[in-house]
């Protein structure tokens, strides 16, 4: 299971801080979202702004990109129950948040913190279409978890989730946005994990 590095006070849906409460309800929300069958399942409206832009941007990424997301299933193919969570984070950690010299991180962008949680979803997928849905439930709180340690902070830094808001909102041309922010970055992370994986497997 997922080993939780936060103190208990602030951990999941009922934590006292507004900030990292919705880091949660989006992983929550959104790992639901693709699991039920996305805009086409049973899932009711959105319950806040934030949990509303995560659900468009990622169908927007998936009916205009497909390719980044054809290509998790190799990435995934060895996932069991007890590996679910320590893999999506050592991906998370090595491909989209790694350490710069002097131990920060890079410097945030709005198109890494949703490929945070679409990935995420991908990998909620995989699990119950093998059958493994005890996993899901870990991996909502392991990605809340993760975007509280590692992205709430710069996010706090930068006055709260409006920006992502503001970014991915149905209101925007996510098209135009989606294409500049994320297709590049992505199509790379894709290229470079996969190629990651496929070396690693080899050795």
């Amino acid at each position: 299971m997922c080993q939780l590095e936060v103190p208990e006070a602030r951990l999941g849906l009922n934590s006292p801080d507004p900030l990292v409460r919705e880091a949660f309800l989006m992983a929550h929300d959104y790992i639901d979202y693709v699991t039920k069958g996305g805009a086409d399942g049973t899932m009711g409206p959105a319950p806040t702004a934030c949990t509303a832009a995560l659900r468009h941007a990622g169908d927007e990424l998936l009916t205009r990109f497909p390719i980044f997301f054809r290509r998790w299933p190799r990435v995934f193919q060895d996932v069991t129950e007890n590996t679910a969570c320590p893999m999506l984070m050592s991906i998370l950690d090595e491909h989209f948040f790694p350490p710069v010299p002097g131990g920060r991180r890079r410097d945030l962008a709005w198109s890494a913190v949703l490929s945070v949680y679409v990935l995420a979803g991908q990998m909620a997928l995989h699990c119950q279409e093998r059958g493994m849905l005890a996993v899901l439930p870990q991996l909502k709180e392991c990605v809340g978890a993760y975007v509280d340690r590692v992205i709430c902070p710069e996010i706090r830094d930068r006055g709260g989730w409006t920006g992502f808001v503001s970014r991915f909102g149905e209101k925007q041309d996510l098209e135009g946005q989606l294409k500049k922010a994320c297709w590049w970055t992505l199509l790379a992370l894709a290229i470079s994990i996969i190629t990651y994986f496929f070396i690693k497997r080899m050795a």
